[in-house]
């Protein structure tokens, strides 16, 4: 079975301690589990996605404007690859089976290529990788199961800002998905 990694927001806006809307330690400490898998992924020659979330900063209409403080606005640093991972990505980013994808919602499918992506190289698992586990690896996981996908979340490579609804994302994931969680 064909298979991708989705890096999912693991940026500096979400990771670090002074980022805008911050996982904090609970997302650094997931730092070097990603960073392994994504390395296992490029070694097996394996598709790597990196769904990145981005905004406009003169963007009123999004619906996330009401919910969150401003961040990932595009041209900023708070929007780069958070630690080892953005240096990964930095020695890997003319791989062809390396893909850097925008996103503005919390899906990464929401108005993207990245089905089609994954459809035309025939990947029929994805693992899901990043932040925050209750939040867009949850509404990516939703989309990927209505699609069809396999679903593969390793628990030590997801984090969020909210205790309770990383569990509650976990559990989810499991039971009403499916998803091997690891």
């Amino acid at each position: 079975m064909k298979k991708s990694l989705l890096n999912i927001d693991y940026t500096y806006d979400f990771v670090a301690d002074d980022g805008k809307l911050t996982c904090g330690k609970p997302g650094q400490a997931i730092e070097g589990e990603i960073v392994r898998l994504t390395d296992e992924f490029q070694r097996n020659g394996d598709y790597i996605v990196f769904a990145v979330d981005g905004h406009d900063e003169e963007d009123n209409f999004h619906p996330e404007n009401s919910l969150f403080p401003p961040h990932n606005i595009n041209g900023t640093a708070g929007r780069e690859l958070y630690g080892s991972l953005k240096d990964w990505y930095e020695r890997h980013r003319q791989n062809p089976d390396v893909y850097w994808m925008d996103k503005t919602r919390y899906s990464a499918f929401a108005g993207t290529n990245l089905e089609m992506k994954l459809r035309e190289r025939g990947i029929e698992e994805l693992w899901l990788v990043g932040v925050c586990t209750d939040i867009c690896i949850l509404h990516t996981a939703v989309d990927a199961y209505n699609k069809g996908f396999k679903i593969v979340v390793p628990e030590l490579a997801v984090a969020s800002f909210n205790p309770d609804g990383h569990v509650v994302a976990l559990n989810h994931f499991r039971t009403s998905l499916g998803a091997d969680v690891r």
